[in-house]
């Protein structure tokens, strides 16, 4: 098992940070896909964009989780008198 020392801790919030925005992303492409067609009017609204704007809405919150992850992190550190690496 790793130890948790703040470098770790910001690597796991940087990976969080990345994992969240492909899961937004993914969900964003998704929606315009989606979308698309409506705005065009060429069939009716589909009851899965509930689903897809969930999926926008989870990747928002593992991102949001990276940052304060990486925030934490970077204030242990400084506490500590560390300088980031």
């Amino acid at each position: 098992m790793r130890e948790k020392t703040p470098t770790n801790s910001a690597a796991a919030g940087d990976r969080l940070i990345r994992a969240g925005a492909v899961v937004f992303f993914v969900g964003a492409v998704a929606t315009l896909v989606t979308v698309a067609p409506l705005l065009l009017g060429t069939r009716p609204f589909p009851t899965y964009m509930f689903g897809l704007s969930m999926l926008m809405g989870v990747g928002f919150l593992v991102a949001g989780a990276g940052v304060l992850r990486s925030v934490a992190a970077g204030r242990r550190q400084a506490r500590a008198g560390g300088r980031p690496s």
